[in-house]
């Protein structure tokens, strides 16, 4: 297993990341869409973060196990000028097949690693306050900074709270 960093996200890549969202979305993460998640609206996501990738604004990581991606995590960076000390950890996402073997961990660290490197020291994100990933990001350095209370839809459409988190990266 390894961790890339692609410049663009060829057809391969998006199909298969297409597939990993719905895996993922259909088995209840909580990441922005509703069970269950059709082929065709998983691909249009990916198709749409393909065109919007760019080194100095949204970034992506791939976890591949034989030339399959089983992971993937992204990092928004700000770009506004009071705030271009900060990042977004955004859809850390492990097929449920590869989950255990601390793929999400590597993930987190190149995104946490490239973010340090272009002169980031705080990187936020949100999850899920009843998920497995709520109770992984505090060993992982991650310090919650609280819930809002029916933030979000999980997919089967039930309202959830939201976990904010915060890691302040060392220089």
């Amino acid at each position: 297993m390894h961790i890339i960093e692609p410049r663009h996200l060829d057809a391969t890549q998006q199909q298969q990341l297409a597939a990993l969202l719905q895996d993922c979305v259909n088995g209840g993460a909580s990441v922005g869409f509703l069970a269950p998640l059709s082929g065709q609206e998983a691909a249009h996501y990916w198709q749409q973060l393909a065109r919007e990738l760019h080194p100095t604004s949204l970034r992506c990581w791939l976890a591949l196990h034989d030339d399959s991606i089983v992971g993937t995590v992204q990092l928004a960076l700000c770009g506004k000028a009071n705030g271009r000390h900060r990042g977004e950890i955004q859809k850390l996402l492990v097929h449920s097949r590869h989950r255990g073997r601390g793929i999400a961990r590597q993930l987190m660290q190149a995104a946490e690693q490239a973010a340090r490197e272009v002169g980031r020291s705080l990187l936020v994100l949100d999850t899920d306050s009843e998920s497995v990933a709520a109770s992984l990001y505090p060993g992982w350095g991650w310090q919650p900074a609280g819930d809002i209370p029916a933030y979000a839809a999980r997919p089967d459409g039930v309202l959830h709270a939201t976990r904010y988190f915060y890691k302040l990266l060392p220089g």
